[in-house]
């Protein structure tokens, strides 16, 4: 499982040693790495703006992926993009315009992405589909970090997969994010994930953030050489 990418989430790592952790985070083998904007509307919690994106683009060369849980993320598109994001991913449930707005992040720079929440439709995706770089699957309700992952969404997962491949939008990435850890990271991946988000199964991590890094790798491994689920 080579293939399958591991996005550490700033959601949950030490902000008094954030620059410290995202190299850490780096150097242990990280894809990317994720951060969740939240501005106490969509979400009830207020995180990040521009300036941490900017920040975190001086300490690492690893793609930064921002995830835009806010109202009206158009207001904020060219911001993240000129702080540094490579990828913005927006809610289909905040963008009445959805074609326009990915078309926004297009031009000021970054790769286009769409999130889906648990109780969201995939039909809702089929304008789309092959406008954007990777679709993110909430496997949680948005907001909180160190939930439990809803298995329902994992169905999601498998048949987004078939969309994608019954179209042949091959590059396409599905992305799950919430309640990733050692005891979920198989069905995820067997379900048809490429990215995996992982906030405190990182860094909540008991033995830190490389031993974690590592111990997932092992898991993917494993995983790799094991028989595939079926349909």
């Amino acid at each position: 499982m080579a293939s399958v990418q591991i996005a550490p989430s700033i959601l949950s790592a030490d902000f008094a040693r954030l620059g410290e952790q995202v190299r850490e985070a780096e150097a242990a083998g990280a894809d990317l790495i994720h951060i969740d904007v939240m501005d106490g509307h969509f979400v009830p919690q207020i995180t990040v703006g521009p300036l941490v994106v900017a920040a975190l683009r001086r300490v690492t060369r690893l793609p930064l992926h921002v995830h835009l849980m806010v109202e009206n993320p158009e207001r904020h598109i060219a911001a993240f993009a000129e702080a540094g994001a490579e990828l913005i991913t927006v809610h289909i449930e905040t963008c009445p315009h959805l074609h326009r707005t990915l078309e926004m992040i297009r031009e000021a720079g970054a790769k286009p992405a769409v999130v889906l929440n648990p109780a969201t439709p995939l039909i809702l995706l089929e304008e789309v589909l092959d406008q954007v770089a990777l679709v993110l699957v909430m496997t949680v309700n948005p907001g909180n970090g160190g939930q439990t992952l809803i298995p329902q969404t994992l169905g999601k997962v498998r048949r987004l997969r078939e969309m994608l491949k019954a179209r042949g939008l091959t590059s396409c990435l599905i992305e799950v994010d919430g309640g990733i850890n050692g005891d979920t990271i198989g069905e995820a991946v067997r379900a048809g994930a490429d990215v995996l988000v992982m906030g405190s199964a990182i860094f909540g991590y008991a033995g830190g953030v490389t031993a974690a890094i590592r111990h997932y790798r092992e898991i993917l491994k494993s995983i790799g050489s094991a028989p595939q689920e079926q349909g």
